[in-house]
């Protein structure tokens, strides 16, 4: 009697395991190959390797008006290809447009979407988002849920004002490197193509966020899986590269506001981390010593200080936020148009 029954439950433990496997289900990672298998294996459609649909990695995109299109629309393709499930999440269902025009119905609104295993957050016109109190307070809530936060661009300017940088370090595009450490000093802001802090991930500007998205592949699924995907979307992935766009120099150039009838024809522009170099014509109602001058009056009022004063030449150094010390030059000469002169303007590392 012993025995049957130890027979029995076997048999039922059998049956159990059969019947949960049979439940399985494989589905191809492109929502349009809607045919769904018993078994693993390959799409017969596309050739891309099958996924089961139960257990696929959770990608919450968070979109607003003006999200720039390939912080959001790269990330999505690249983790597209693990078989992820992936939607998106609006403050409300209404369609917003993007930076180039795309129209985006989100999946869903914030108080009805469901948990994911990544939130990607993207940047463009984030100001709106940043100041938005239930954003930013689904944005943490969800912070301590998933197991990866991704920010691209200045997506970090989201993330930041929900509290999620501080005391961390962190990176953005190029041009707001220096904003974001200005605004959020809890914020150790670093010139990096990608930051990988544990859960929050900050990646640089633009198709950074192709290398944060093969980095979350690379820890979630395997290498081999992320340079297969890399492959596949014929990127040339350096997961081990040092290259990133803030660290150019000239980023270090600041930026000098033009009167509104001046005009500005880029002629030359190039360098490397060091030092840079460019040239231009500038059309401008004024003197030539008044086109320096009020270039000096920016500058000295953004922190550089003039080290020298000739006809035709300006010269003004600085130190960064890193200790690094910058001298910038500034020359210009008559062209052969009337109030219009050619303007060079250089940036190179000198010794502090």
């Amino acid at each position: 009697m012993r025995r049957f029954l130890v027979t029995v439950l076997i048999l039922l433990f059998a049956t159990a395991v059969v019947a949960a496997d049979a439940k399985k289900v494989w589905v191809c990672p492109m929502a349009e190959h809607t045919q769904q298998f018993d078994k693993p294996g390959q799409c017969p459609i596309c050739g891309m390797q099958l996924v089961e649909k139960g257990s696929r990695f959770r990608v919450a995109v968070l979109v607003f008006k003006y999200a720039e299109d390939i912080d959001f629309t790269a990330p999505i393709e690249v983790l597209g290809h693990t078989g992820a499930e992936i939607f998106t999440v609006g403050a409300t269902k209404d369609p917003i447009t993007t930076v180039f025009g795309l129209h985006v119905t989100p999946d869903y609104d914030l108080e009805h979407a469901p948990a994911a295993d990544l939130i990607l957050v993207p940047g463009g016109g984030v100001a709106e988002t940043a100041a938005n109190d239930k954003a930013i307070a689904w944005l943490k809530d969800r912070a301590t849920k998933a197991r990866y936060v991704m920010s691209v661009c200045n997506g970090a300017f989201i993330l930041a004002s929900a509290g999620l940088l501080d005391g961390l370090t962190a990176t953005t595009t190029a041009s707001r490197i220096d904003e974001l450490a200005e605004h959020f000093p809890k914020v150790h802001v670093a010139r990096e193509r990608y930051v990988d802090n544990g859960k929050i991930i900050t990646t640089a500007g633009l198709s950074a966020g192709i290398d944060g998205a093969l980095h979350v592949i690379d820890r979630e699924f395997g290498r081999p899986k992320a340079e297969q995907v890399a492959r596949g979307i014929e990127y040339r992935w350096d997961p081990n590269s040092k290259w990133t766009r803030s660290r150019y120099a000239d980023m270090r150039i600041p930026d000098i506001k033009l009167p509104e009838d001046a005009s500005w024809e880029m002629l030359a522009s190039d360098g490397d981390n060091d030092k840079w170099t460019m040239s231009g014509r500038l059309h401008v109602p004024l003197t030539q010593d008044a086109v320096l001058d009020m270039a000096t009056k920016q500058l000295v009022d953004k922190g550089w200080e003039l080290r020298e004063s000739a006809t035709g030449k300006r010269s003004y150094v600085k130190k960064d936020r890193e200790g690094q010390t910058w001298q910038v030059t500034l020359t210009s000469s008559p062209d052969n148009e009337a109030s219009t002169y050619r303007e060079t303007l250089s940036v190179k590392k000198i010794a502090g």
